[in-house]
Formats: C-alpha cells, sequence, structure tokens
C-alpha cells in the first residue's frame, strides 16, 4: 500500500492515532447479490490484512457494544498519507454506504510534559531518603531512574498495542483540560500541575495489570485535547478505574469529558460473525455465514 501522495508526512517523533466507529447499513448490505458480497468482503479483508502488515503501523477491530456504533477501528502509524488512505478505503470497502461513519477522533503519541525531571528526582532522593550527590549510590538510583523515564518515554510515542486475546474489552473517550474563570488548568503554575497529574497517575497505577491505558494528544487536530484508549479484561476494570478517577483533584476540578464509547476487540471474521454479515467464499464457492 502506498499514499498517492510521494511525500510521507511523519510528526517529529510518535505516531498518528485513528479512531473510527462506523454503522453498517445490514439493508442496503442485503441487497448486493452473494457474487458482490463475496467481493465487498475480499476487499475488506485484504485491506486490513495489508494494513497490518504495513511497517510500524497497528490496526485494531472492535465489535461496538452499544447502538452508537456496529463496528470500529483504532488504527496507529507514521504517515498522515496512509492514515487517510485506509480511513477512507475501510469506509467504501463493503460497497458505498454500507458503513456509515458516526465517529472519528484523530490524535498522536506524544511525551508526557508532567514526569519528573533529573533534577527533581535528585531532590526527592534528598528528601525522601537522604540520598545526596556524594554517595556512591546516588549514581546508581540515577541511572536507574533515567532508564526508567527512557522507556517509559519510548513507551508513550511507540506503544504496542495490546492483543485481543489478553485485552479484549476497549473503551474510548476524548477529554479537555476546563479554562473556566475560576477553574483554568493553564493558569496553573507548571510545578502545580506536575505535582497534580503525579497524583493523577499514581490512581492509574493501582490498576497495572487490569487496565492498559493509552494517553494520546488532540490539540489542534480534534475538539477535544486528548484521546484516552482503555483496554481491560473486564468491564468491571473499566468502570472502576474511571470513577476511582473522577474523585482525583485534577478530574474534580479541571476534567471536561465527551463521549464514551465502548467495544470488544476481535479480528475480522468474528466481527463479521458478530454483525450477522453473509458472504460467499471464494474459494469453494460455497455460501458461508460468519
Amino acid at each position: 500500500m502506498s499514499p498517492s501522495s510521494p511525500l510521507s508526512i511523519l510528526p517529529i517523533e510518535g505516531r498518528h492515532v485513528l479512531h473510527l466507529f462506523f454503522r453498517m447499513d445490514q439493508t442496503l448490505w442485503d441487497i448486493f447479490s452473494q457474487e458482490e458480497k463475496d467481493e465487498h468482503f475480499g476487499t475488506f479483508k485484504t485491506l486490513i490484512e495489508e494494513t497490518q502488515a504495513l511497517a510500524d503501523t497497528q490496526l485494531l477491530t472492535f465489535s461496538m457494544v452499544t447502538p452508537k456504533a456496529d463496528l470500529g477501528f483504532m488504527m496507529m502509524t507514521p504517515d498522515l498519507h496512509v492514515l487517510d488512505q485506509v480511513a477512507k478505503q475501510l469506509e467504501n470497502s463493503l460497497g458505498h454506504g454500507v458503513l456509515v461513519p458516526t465517529f472519528s477522533w484523530l490524535s498522536m503519541t506524544e511525551r508526557s510534559e508532567y514526569g519528573m525531571n533529573d533534577e527533581e528526582y535528585a531532590a526527592k532522593l534528598e528528601l525522601e531518603e537522604g540520598i545526596i550527590a556524594s554517595m556512591p549510590i546516588f549514581k546508581e538510583k540515577m541511572k536507574a531512574f533515567s532508564e526508567r523515564i527512557t522507556k517509559y518515554t519510548q513507551d508513550r510515542l511507540y506503544p504496542e498495542l495490546p492483543e485481543a486475546t489478553e485485552w479484549p474489552v476497549f473503551c474510548f473517550y476524548p477529554m479537555s483540560k476546563r479554562r473556566n474563570l475560576e477553574q483554568n488548568w493553564y493558569a496553573l503554575p507548571l510545578e502545580v500541575r506536575k505535582k497534580l497529574m503525579q497524583g493523577h497517575a499514581l490512581v492509574g497505577r493501582r490498576y497495572a495489570g487490569r487496565v492498559r491505558q493509552f494517553i494520546t494528544g488532540s490539540t489542534g487536530l480534534d475538539d477535544h485535547e486528548w484521546g484516552v484508549s482503555l483496554f481491560a479484561k473486564t468491564t468491571s476494570s473499566i468502570k472502576e478505574i474511571v470513577y476511582e478517577m473522577r474523585f482525583d483533584e485534577v478530574s474534580v476540578k479541571y476534567a471536561e469529558f465527551g463521549e464514551f464509547f465502548i467495544g470488544i476487540q476481535m479480528d475480522f471474521e468474528q466481527l463479521f460473525k458478530r454483525l450477522g454479515v453473509k458472504y460467499l467464499t471464494s474459494g469453494a464457492n460455497a455460501k458461508k455465514e460468519l
């Protein structure tokens, strides 16, 4: 797959991320002949497989649980041309008008501006552990800290999205920070914002092993400032982490949330079975109901 433009549009660092949710017009699909259904399904299948085979590209497929959408996609890739091309091809892959867009979200992976730096960690060592720069253990602690921060930043910029077998439950929602007269996040000093966000992050860490979080930046790209993608093994974990975080000061005073979308991660053949889509398999030339 190659974009129509020879010039790639790449971020300075990180990846472009697109969430796409569709409804399926089953009535329009049923108008197609069996041969047309087989051809459209082949186009859809090939597009998914070719996209997932692209370098540095990940594409997940979801059955969306509520009537807001029937199926959804989360795509992560460097080149904006590729992202745009795949999005348009997905919309038309089952025939014009069969997949009706209901929601989309564009964002990018990004590093956190609220992480602790070397100077702050050194001060923390002295204050909490009594370790100062003249002590031999100081260098060891600082090296370990540097390695942790490097891995954390790498994981935020170039994450590996979860497998369906391990993390089937998917939740997505956009959010922003308030700019009200009495609750303006951006009017707070950086040091205050850092302290608040570090406390906010501690809540999320308590769900390690139960919830995987992917925070992507949307400032200047979409209506809210961030997109939050959560993956879990049960809806209970999603419900718990969102509920608990709403009591954190960052959320109580400064968070504005958009719509929430819940889906089940599955491969495209399972997705078609869930949708009740019928088509012919070319090789066997026999009717197959997925």
